[in-house]
Parts: structure tokens; sequence; C-alpha cells
């Protein structure tokens, strides 16, 4: 009795509880949203099982043992796995919207560049944790960008510039937290410049740049390029203060507004449950942001802090991003809502990154500002 009680124990306190309490109505708000559409969606019932798997991986990473994570022959591995994925989407996946993005499976389909954003957190947590000392050199800054931009131009080939742009903003804000010279902030501003001088001239598809386009100029084409983000914003403003009450939000009811499961479901959810409702989700995804912030202050070592750190990013980038072309201050990047958005792949990897934040928990270490202050700061 008393090792059954002390095993239980143990299974409780290794699981950091405030992760789900701040993600499960987050889910909870999407899975309301897209039963707000009838009995004719299917993304409903296929919602519950992918979050099902999800919060299963949860608790599995929660009990994992973090060094297994540390050693870079495993990291080796995943990052060769994930980047031979992508090769093979590129031969025979499935198009969808344009982009050769998925692996169909019958009735499910999973987007393994998905899986490369935890990855590639992983891979440059483990690389700057052992250079922190010398992350000014320039080299390492060269050295960490051949890790992403090995699958970022993979990606791109699909071609799916949201997921390209979501790794880029990792690599970045992660040699930003490791700490960059000035100098080179500056020697990357220009390389980003050059880059997307490249990527409009010779990349791009029309669609990408009528995004674009549309973004500087939102209401030239509305009924053509421009009409999924003019559906979102009207459906944003018509929910007013309080909404307009679940399965009652006319844009998204009657259809006017496209890819409400995924893309567009902060638009969704914001016509139904209005401003105020749309403040209590930010809030909650602040709140989450700050938990994995304050685990990755009181990481064990360099690379716990670190990988919190690009979970954040990742977090933000697509918060960001997604709320941003929702109300029409972005473009349309076709990037998810994190833990909202219908799709089994990242909501696997959301939570499976939560997982691997709540397993860090085991071994803690004190905060001390000033310590955290010279482990990130370059030479």
């Amino acid at each position: 009795m008393d090792i059954t009680s002390n095993r239980t124990d143990s299974f409780l306190h290794r699981i950091d509880w405030m992760l789900l309490l701040f993600t499960l109505p987050i889910t909870l708000a999407g899975l309301l949203t897209m039963q707000s559409y009838g009995q004719g969606s299917p993304f409903f019932g296929k919602q519950i099982i992918w979050i099902s798997v999800a919060v299963a991986i949860f608790f599995f990473m929660s009990l994992l043992d973090i060094n297994i994570l540390k050693k870079t022959k495993v990291l080796v591995v995943l990052f060769l796995i994930c980047n031979f994925l992508l090769v093979l989407l590129l031969l025979i996946g499935h198009t969808l919207n344009g982009a050769r993005s998925w692996f169909s499976l019958g009735a499910f389909s999973f987007e393994p560049s998905d899986f490369m954003k935890i990855v590639l957190i992983l891979v440059l947590a483990k690389y700057f944790s052992r250079r922190h000392i010398a992350i000014g050199e320039a080299k390492h800054l060269f050295i960490s960008g051949a890790y992403f931009m090995l699958p970022f131009l993979l990606i791109l080939l699909e071609p799916d510039f949201g997921v390209s742009m979501t790794l880029g903003l990792i690599w970045f804000g992660m040699t930003l937290v490791a700490g960059i010279k000035k100098r080179h902030l500056i020697l990357l501003f220009g390389i980003g410049i050059f880059c997307f001088f490249i990527l409009w001239t010779f990349v791009f598809a029309s669609y990408q740049k009528a995004r674009i386009t549309n973004f500087i100029h939102p209401l030239t084409n509305i009924h053509g390029s421009g009409y999924n983000v003019h559906q979102a914003m009207i459906a944003v403003g018509s929910g007013g203060m309080f909404g307009k009450g679940i399965g009652y939000g006319t844009q998204s009811r009657l259809r006017y507004l496209p890819e409400y499961q995924t893309d567009f479901i902060f638009a969704a959810f914001a016509e139904e449950w209005g401003f105020v409702g749309a403040l209590l989700l930010l809030l909650l995804y602040g709140l989450l942001l700050a938990r994995i912030i304050t685990i990755g202050l009181h990481g064990e070592s360099n690379f716990e802090s670190l990988f919190a750190s690009g979970v954040a990013i990742l977090f933000i980038s697509h918060i960001l991003v997604n709320v941003g072309m929702n109300m029409g201050l972005l473009p349309v990047a076709g990037i998810p809502l994190p833990f909202m958005s219908y799709g089994g792949s990242h909501l696997i990897v959301e939570f499976g990154a939560l997982g691997i934040l709540s397993s860090m928990r085991k071994e803690t270490r004190p905060v001390h500002p000033e310590d955290l202050t010279k482990e990130f700061e370059g030479l």
C-alpha cells in the first residue's frame, strides 16, 4: 500500500499541472468553436482524438529523463530523421492548398515540419549551451544558422513560407537569448533583407506574393486574394464587446469565413465571444508563457533555459502571427493558433514540448538574476 502510494505521489509531483491548467481551457475553446458549426462539421470528433493523444504524450514526456534529449547522438538522429521526412515529403507528400506539406494516412494526416520545430529547438539549445561563453564569435552564428537553413530550404520548396518563417524566428530568437553581438545583429538584418529579395524574385509563388500585397493594401482585392482576411476582420469586429454567443456567429456559421477551424479560428472565436472572450484567451496564453519562462529560469543548466526560451519563442511567433493575420495586421501565413486550431501534428508537438518542460522540474536550481545575465551574455 505504501509503495503504491509513494509511486502515485511521485507521479503527481513530476507533472507540472499549471501547464495543463492554462492549456486545456484553450483547447476547450477551440472545441466549442468547432462544435458551433453544426453536426455536419467533421472536425470536432477528430480533434477530441488528437487532444487525447497529445495529452497522453504530455504525460509520457513529463516522465522522461531529460538527459536523454541532451545526448548529441540522439539529437543528430532526430535531426536526420526529420530532414529525411521532409525530403520524402517532396516526393510523395499530399498536396493541399498548393503546398506539399502533409503525409496522408487515410482519415488522418500529419505534417513533418511541425516535428522539425521542436527538434530544431533541441539542437540549438544543445549547441548554444555548450558554447555560450564563445557565442560572440561569428562562426557560431553561421554554424547554428546552417542547422536551421537545411530544413528551412526543404520546407520552402514545398512551398510553406509560414513554417519556414517560424524556423527562422526560432533560430533568430534563440541567438538573441544566447547572446549575440550588435554588429552581428546588424549583419543578420542585412542578410535577411537580401534573402527576402531573392525569395520574392525567384521563390515565392503568386499566391504568396498576393498575401503580402494584400497586407500592404488590404482592401484592394477583397473578392479575390484578399477575401479571407477581409472576412476575418469582419468576424472579429462583429463580435463586439461580449460576442454573439456560441453557435450564433453569422460570418462563420454561414461559411463566409474560410478555414474557420485552422487559420481563422481566432476570428471565429472572437465573433462568438467578443472582445472580453478574446482578452481572456490571450490572458491564458500570457500565463502559459510566463510559466514556461519561469521553468526556464529555474533550469538546471543552460540547456533547459535555452530550450524553454525556444518553446516560448515558438508559441509567441504562432500567437502573434495567427492573431495578427486574423485582424489584418499581418499577411496570411497558414500558421495555426497553438492548442486551439484543428490538427494533430501541431497539438502533439505543442503538448510534447510542454511535457519536456514538465520533466525539467525534477532537477531545478535557484534563480539568481545576476548569474542568469552572465550565462546569456556574449563576449
